[in-house]
């Protein structure tokens, strides 16, 4: 095969070269729990893309430091 049509793996990503520890990582529900909320908002959150998500074997994984201090955006149309 041609050094063309060969595809490589791309060794840069978002992460970079961070070292994952499993305590820095929390389920949907788990993060549910921590913000007071249930796990279809922390899904709706996750879908509008205000949490960063790591899949692994199917489990969605959020930042828990993220989760934490997550302040919600004021909603409806802004004041002039």
């Amino acid at each position: 095969m041609p050094k063309r049509n060969r595809k490589y793996l791309n060794n840069s990503s978002i992460f970079g070269k961070k070292k994952f520890e499993a305590q820095d990582w929390v389920s949907q529900s788990e993060a549910a729990r921590i913000r007071g909320v249930s796990p279809q908002a922390i899904g709706q959150l996750i879908q509008k893309g205000r949490f960063g998500t790591l899949n692994i074997g199917g489990k969605v994984l959020l930042n828990r430091r993220e989760v934490e201090t997550y302040k919600p955006k004021k909603t409806g149309r802004p004041r002039k």
